[in-house]
């Protein structure tokens, strides 16, 4: 193999067509503010911030003087038996914004590793409380929880799973929520709430006892914004609470804001047991995920064992990594200073103006929104996901980038757009979208 300085053959790119990405590239050379800068020198305007992971614009200041001086004063400290008062810190400033009784964090490194670490939390808490038998896990057709192991198993997406057998067993699948009955919906739908009767289904044909965690997106994200149904979130937790099953909630996309509020949690007003958490966390700026938990699932693990013992065999080597945690503490900073979540909330009309006004147009089949999130599904032509990957590129070009999930494009601004950006998004949109 020949190579270059500029050759791209060597980095084998993750979810990506590298055959067609490498024949036309799309490189970006600068991020500052709401756009891209791409590698012949146009502008791009950023509409999914990053991957739901750039709230507070690209470029912050802040961010970077914050990293660059912890690596200068302590580039790394081994998480295991050692700490950094930024973890501690960090950890503080998460349980603050969480729901209680929300008040112990586990950091990661990704939201595929938060969800591999709430699976491993959930089974030690049933075991130290005596129910080690409590070995099923239920999630829903349409879901995404990251690409380890763990959450390729809980996984409902079928292209995130096929080629991958070795799963994990004694997972159980509920249906999604989006019936396709109610089109274009701002919010959450009025009809679905029945759907979490799946859940009870599940209890009576294996047994409620063998179930050890219940693993649901508020608003399922990457498979294209599927809000929940009016009550039906509220109906999982009784069931939950009924069968003494634990309630996560995969807050990955929605947590640090998108809704409005810290958590969607809080915007649906249903407190789970397990909470994960990642992107937004730090702006992006460094790769960081955490997992916070209720005081009793925290207390049952670790008074389970001997005094000076390690009481929960798990971990990873960047865990709370010091430039991590000095990203999510200036990022935090950053959203209360600014009151970003309320801003958020406050912009979320305007934004869903914007994206529901491009309801005309003949080959979007549905448009569903909730916050600063907004999805626009397309009319598959050419097989599932064909006309998606052909969008996604003539929109870049175009000078828009929004993330798409097969035919699903999802739009999710930084929380400093202003209307004008709501505009320019939607002129983008509706000028690539028309041509279909």
């Amino acid at each position: 193999m020949e190579y270059t300085t500029n050759s791209l053959e060597q980095h084998w790119m993750p979810f990506s067509g590298n055959r067609d990405f490498k024949a036309d590239p799309r490189l970006i050379v600068k991020a500052e503010g709401m756009y891209f800068v791409d590698h012949k020198g146009g502008t791009v305007l950023d509409g999914s911030s990053g991957l739901f992971c750039v709230p507070l614009g690209h470029g912050r200041k802040e961010i970077a003087d914050a990293v660059h001086e912890q690596l200068l004063t302590n580039d790394y400290t081994p998480p295991f038996q050692l700490g950094h008062s930024g973890a501690f810190e960090l950890a503080s400033k998460v349980a603050r914004i969480a729901p209680e009784p929300i008040n112990h964090v586990f950091f990661v490194n990704s939201g595929s590793e938060s969800i591999d670490t709430a699976l491993k939390i959930a089974m030690a808490y049933h075991r130290a409380k005596g129910e080690g038998h409590r070995t099923r896990f239920v999630s829903r057709e349409r879901a995404y929880h990251g690409v380890n192991i763990g959450g390729v198993s809980l996984s409902g997406m079928v292209k995130n799973r096929e080629t991958f057998t070795g799963v994990m067993p004694n997972v159980v699948t509920m249906r999604h929520t989006w019936t396709g009955d109610e089109l274009f919906v701002r919010g959450q739908p009025k009809q679905g709430v029945e759907l979490a009767e799946d859940l009870a289904r599940i209890c009576e044909t294996y047994g409620g006892t063998t179930i050890a965690a219940v693993f649901v997106e508020p608003i399922a994200g990457s498979t294209g914004c599927l809000v929940p149904p009016v009550g039906y979130l509220e109906r999982l937790r009784e069931i939950c609470d009924q069968h003494g099953i634990l309630l996560v909630f995969d807050e990955v996309i929605t947590g640090i804001g998108r809704t409005g509020h810290a958590f969607a949690s809080q915007a649906f007003g249903v407190t789970p047991d397990i909470m994960t958490m990642a992107k937004a966390l730090t702006n992006g700026a460094q790769p960081m995920g955490a997992v916070a938990v209720k005081d009793d699932i925290y207390d049952t693990i670790v008074n389970s064992a001997p005094e000076n013992a390690i009481e929960f065999f798990h971990g990873y080597t960047y865990s709370g990594h010091p430039a991590a945690c000095a990203a999510g503490n200036a990022s935090l900073d950053l959203y209360e200073q600014g009151n970003l979540f309320q801003r958020a909330n406050d912009m979320s009309g305007a934004f869903q103006d914007a994206m529901h006004s491009l309801k005309d147009i003949e080959g979007i089949k549905d448009i569903r929104s909730y916050g600063l999130m907004a999805a626009i599904e397309m009319k598959a032509k050419g097989g599932p996901g064909a006309l998606g990957t052909k969008l996604q590129k003539e929109l870049f070009w175009n000078g828009l980038h929004v993330k798409f999930t097969g035919d699903c494009g999802i739009v999710a601004p930084q929380f400093v757009a202003e209307e004008k950006h709501f505009d320019e998004i939607a002129d983008k949109l509706r000028a690539t979208l028309s041509k279909v």
